[in-house]
């Protein structure tokens, strides 16, 4: 029971990390969504001798003398180029002109105006979650400390299970959130921004595998909880019911010698017998035959290996 115990609140434990591992990495990238830009090429600048495939080039490296005549070879779709970008939470980041490496600006400067607190809403949504999954990590990682009582760890492991299952929604509706504000800045953000394609890239994939990892977490601890609570109630119940019966014999003019062997032992009875206990009539020991394996002051607390 003890190691079946220890095997639920690692289990937890692991899935919170996990869940924390996640969000923390999909949260400080910014790959959410990615796509691309349709452009026009810029220019090419300085002396170009040979014809690039992401600037316009002129006939003429002299575009200064107004003599010559000045003549591109692009037309149509090859006046266009196709740059890649990808957004995140907090940043956005597109191919530079010459298509080596990214330039990056915040995301709340391309979102709508009037939509930036959905933005805020997310951000605040995001960071209360890694507050409150970091939270319930700490609580599990405490519950798993052999030098608590066993009622100190109970009410660990539900603190535990609420912090992470209300990070959890809180994440749900953290990512639902930045869904929202990406697809209005794609649909009212600035001009220069907005995508020709875009979908949804691996962080995007890490905050919803983040959120089902929390809430497997809560579950885990949850039912350790749950079961812990059913079997102190299901204890004490046999406690009550054996004390009732100890007060039975006390009223009962018995022999000491059967007043004694009644109070200190009870029938060993399986789940499915549940029926009344059979008291000594005229002092004489019932005929049922059962065993006796159980003391009555043995029961007045449930033991620790009981939680689970």
């Amino acid at each position: 029971m003890g190691t079946e115990c220890s095997r639920r609140g690692s289990l937890a434990l692991t899935l919170n990390i996990v869940a924390f591992t996640c969000a923390l990495s999909a949260v400080t990238t910014s790959f959410w969504c990615e796509g691309t830009r349709k452009v026009v090429k810029p220019f090419c600048t300085g002396p170009v001798t040979t014809r690039q495939s992401y600037c316009i080039r002129f006939n003429s490296s002299n575009i200064n003398d107004s003599r010559l005549v000045q003549y591109i070879w692009e037309s149509g779709e090859e006046k266009f180029l196709m740059r890649k970008f990808h957004t995140g939470i907090f940043f956005s980041c597109e191919q530079a002109a010459d298509m080596n490496g990214f330039n990056c600006r915040d995301f709340k400067d391309i979102a709508p105006d009037h939509e930036k607190g959905v933005l805020w809403l997310c951000i605040t949504a995001e960071c209360l979650y890694l507050i409150l999954l970091f939270t319930g990590g700490v609580l599990m990682w405490l519950e798993l400390c052999p030098c608590l009582s066993v009622m100190n760890k109970l009410k660990l492991n539900a603190f535990a299970a609420m912090f992470t299952a209300l990070s959890g929604l809180l994440g749900m509706v953290a990512h639902m959130m930045f869904t929202t504000a990406f697809q209005l800045a794609v649909a009212m953000g600035p001009e220069d921004w907005r995508p020709k394609t875009w979908d949804y890239s691996w962080s995007y994939i890490l905050a919803w595998g983040s959120f089902a990892t929390c809430m497997a977490s809560a579950v885990t601890a949850l039912n350790r909880y749950t079961k812990t609570i059913v079997e102190f109630k299901y204890k004490r119940r046999n406690i009550e019911k054996n004390l009732r019966i100890k007060q039975k014999l006390l009223e009962m003019d018995l022999p000491e010698q059967m007043w004694d062997m009644y109070l200190t032992a009870v029938p060993a009875r399986g789940e499915g017998n549940a029926g009344p206990l059979d008291l000594p009539v005229n002092g004489h020991k019932p005929s049922t035959g059962a065993a006796y394996v159980m003391g009555l002051d043995s029961m007045t607390e449930p033991q620790g290996e009981a939680y689970c």
